[in-house]
């Protein structure tokens, strides 16, 4: 279907814009970024902590750009129409959306927030339309797809001009549901503003990202923008995990102002609830209860979080529409994201595992499933990103004592900080727990002296990075991949 453009005269009224120009030029894409400009396309001139856009408005011009939303007032020298607006991010959100004509409307669209389980979530939401043979878009962490293409992420939540032009497309390709997960910063810069969310899950609420949000408080009072109506309107149904005291507080309070809640948990009484988990190595089982019937739930996923996840997609197929046949055959043969409690595999007695958890409490859960299933010992590499908050590096380094056997210290992306200045702050907090540790900044040789230790059936833990293939040091950044490095030190040992 191709789109009417649209004037400046409708986006100027849905931004509540003060417009100088012509009203009746013709719009047919919203960008911010300068190099996607031309002919008919608004430009977005947002002024950021490194760059300021504005400079990029003689060029965006010469290539024949529609106009500019700015939140200056119009140059006395400019020739061309000019929108100003009170908050520059909030406008390019809703222009977006008008000259999109709203895909969001159009689509099931699931949101996801929380500290921990939004990636691997996702991926389980969108393995169920798949399973009933339906197309299915999905932005995240890891990668961006529409349909059958699949382009690897910039950023977890996209900038709102290329989130709405990427609902656009997949409604385009038939997709009836998308799935995105709803950072908190994504929520602050206004990128998940003007969608229509069919569903929003909350997962948890833990420490993490206090050097942008500086307390849990403010880090809270973000998350829920994707349930109170702040982002434009509310969800239809909020699907929420209520073994959190936030999600126990934020079930509560939708409830009580008359909104549909899901509720799902493992140990509080709810709508979706597991019983009698059981987890190996090969994955987990349990009793599975919901609002129509009960059923036995066999899952590659391995840990206690993978439960949480499981119910969570669980809830929000079943809030969108789909049947529990279909989404039980979905979720029982879907293994996750990647770098997600993900094996290597390999000919030996003894375990090895790659795991994005860069958080105290990601890593502590992730500990907790690897003694779950674990008869030897825990060998746990981990590091601290640099330039990144500094006050989970201590926490993260107890974490690691408190269940693991043998810790190895390591650099995850240092950044422009000193490796050793990041490691000795997360020294501090394996020191608490008395366990046995070493320092090695070099995180290749960190992985091989893992892997060197492991005996039979101990699990060797990676953590940090997880999907990732790259290392920042300094402003560089390298390939690394820790399942590649694994399975090098795999083949030497």
């Amino acid at each position: 279907m191709t789109l009417q453009p649209i004037t400046l005269k409708t986006i100027a009224a849905a931004i509540h814009a003060k417009l100088t120009g012509d009203e009746k030029i013709l719009v047919s894409d919203v960008t911010h970024d300068s190099r996607q400009s031309g002919p008919g396309v608004l430009f977005v001139a947002i002024r950021g902590a490194l760059a300021d856009a504005h400079k990029f408005i003689p060029n965006v011009m010469a290539a024949g750009a529609a106009g500019v939303i700015s939140e200056q007032e119009r140059p006395q020298d400019f020739q061309g129409a000019w929108l100003q607006v009170e908050n520059v991010r909030r406008a390019m959100a809703h222009a977006a959306a008008e000259v999109h004509h709203h895909p969001s409307r159009e689509l099931q669209l699931v949101g996801i927030t929380g500290t921990n389980g939004k990636t691997t979530t996702a991926y389980l939401i969108a393995s169920i339309p798949e399973a009933a043979g339906e197309p299915v878009a999905m932005t995240g962490t890891v990668e961006y797809r529409i349909g059958k293409e699949r382009r690897t992420a910039e950023r977890t939540t996209p900038e709102a001009t290329d989130m709405h032009r990427l609902l656009r497309q997949a409604v385009e390709v038939g997709c009836r549901t998308a799935v995105m997960e709803c950072s908190s910063q994504a929520m602050d810069f206004h990128r998940c503003d003007a969608l229509d969310y069919a569903v929003a899950v909350f997962s948890n609420l833990t420490r993490d990202h206090l050097d942008y949000h500086v307390t849990m408080e403010n880090y809270w009072y973000a998350k829920r923008r994707l349930f109170d109506g702040r982002l434009g309107s509310k969800p239809k149904i909020s699907v929420i995990n209520v073994d959190n005291p936030y999600g126990v507080e934020l079930a509560d309070e939708l409830e009580g102002a008359g909104l549909r809640v899901i509720r799902y948990a493992l140990n509080a009484e709810a709508d979706v609830v597991a019983r009698n988990p059981e987890f190996s190595l090969d994955g987990m089982r349990f009793d599975l209860h919901t609002p129509s019937e009960d059923r036995e739930f066999v899952s590659p996923l391995v840990g206690p979080p993978h439960i949480y996840n499981t119910l969570a997609a669980m809830a929000s197929g079943l809030a969108v529409g789909y049947d529990l046949e279909v989404i039980t055959r979905a979720l029982a043969q879907c293994t996750g994201a990647p770098g997600r409690f993900e094996r290597v595999v390999h000919s030996g007695d003894f375990a090895v595992v790659v795991d994005y958890a860069h958080s105290d409490d990601a890593l502590l859960n992730v500990l907790k499933t690897a003694r779950e299933v674990t008869k030897g010992r825990i060998i746990t590499v981990f590091g601290c990103g640099g330039d990144r908050d500094s006050s989970k590096r201590a926490p993260m380094g107890e974490a690691a004592g408190s269940l693991s056997d043998v810790v190895i210290l390591t650099s995850d992306n240092p950044r422009t900080e000193d490796p050793q200045q990041i490691l000795a702050d997360a020294e501090l907090g394996i020191q608490k727990t008395g366990k046995p540790y070493r320092k090695i900044a070099d995180r290749r040789e960190a992985i091989y002296e893992s892997i060197a230790q492991a005996r039979s059936q101990d699990l060797v833990l990676i953590a940090g990075k997880g999907h990732e293939d790259y290392q920042i040091i300094g402003r560089e950044v390298f390939h690394f991949d820790d399942k590649e490095v694994a399975r090098e030190a795999l083949a030497q040992k």
